[in-house]
């Protein structure tokens, strides 16, 4: 595998949405960006040279309530492990930083639904549904 670099803060807005485009996930304002960039509790962020190949931050309120989001690597490093390698991170903060009775959920297209198992998540379905509202 080739010598990745491994950092614990968001990217640049630019790389953000570039890497969110790239990956397949939907787009986001500039001003969005942002804003939830600088209000993250935790970001992995995976560079080859200065390139950004793979990010996943986690959000929430720092006690009760978690998500992870943003999982996203560059098609082109897909099938490397980076998805792993940044799930692993995050899982390790979480490790650290959740209590008795904090709630971790995040939403899982396919086939990434499959790494997540791998980390201990699962459906919420039957007992309860997933459900948005998106502007």
């Amino acid at each position: 595998m080739t010598d990745f670099k491994v950092t614990y803060h968001p990217p640049s807005i630019s790389d953000y949405i570039n890497l969110r485009l790239e990956a397949g996930l939907s787009a986001k304002s500039e001003e969005a960006v942002r804003i939830g960039l600088k209000n993250s509790l935790f970001a992995v962020t995976v560079y080859e040279h200065t390139t950004l190949v793979a990010m996943g931050r986690i959000i929430g309120d720092g006690g009760a309530f978690f998500q992870v989001v943003d999982i996203a690597v560059k098609p082109a490093y897909q099938g490397k492990g980076l998805g792993r390698l940044v799930m692993e991170e995050l899982c390790t903060y979480l490790e650290q930083h959740t209590y008795e009775g904090s709630y971790v959920s995040l939403i899982a297209d396919s086939p990434a639904n499959k790494l997540y198992e791998k980390f201990g998540f699962d459906y919420t379905y039957p007992a309860s549904y997933g459900m948005y509202r998106k502007y």
